[in-house]
């Protein structure tokens, strides 16, 4: 199994910033060495992606309205992943809850990440 524990979030204003992190961890997290990826949903809409790490971290991806604002960076120790959001500029529209996912590749369908973190509130006043 793999345990995800998102933590950092907050109430801030506009245009300041703001770290989330992820702790993974779990003997199939290890074992399978797999990427790591953070999703939003806010209230009455859907999953959308944000951005996405692999397991070197030599690859991530973003999506399209987080692309230079926001950087994602991961730390792996033996056993245990810590996966950082940093995310900076922030907007009024990037409020929502953000989700830590562990899969085993990244890219931006939610479905097919295997495990899910319980989230962590962002909420950015204008």
């Amino acid at each position: 199994q793999v345990q995800l524990v998102e933590s950092g979030g907050g109430l801030v204003q506009a245009g300041d910033s703001l770290r989330l992190s992820c702790a993974a961890s779990g003997r199939t997290f290890s074992s399978y060495a797999m990427g790591l990826g953070w999703f939003r949903q806010a209230p009455g809409k859907e999953r959308e992606f944000v951005a996405a790490i692999s397991w070197s971290g030599d690859s991530t991806d973003y999506g399209d309205t987080v692309k230079g604002r926001f950087i994602i960076s991961r730390d792996n120790a033996k056993a245990k992943s810590t996966v950082y959001l940093q995310m900076n500029s922030l907007k009024p529209e990037d409020t929502a809850v953000y989700y830590c996912a562990a899969g085993s590749s990244i890219n931006e369908t939610p479905r097919t990440y295997d495990f899910w973190g319980q989230g962590t509130q962002v909420t950015v006043s204008s």
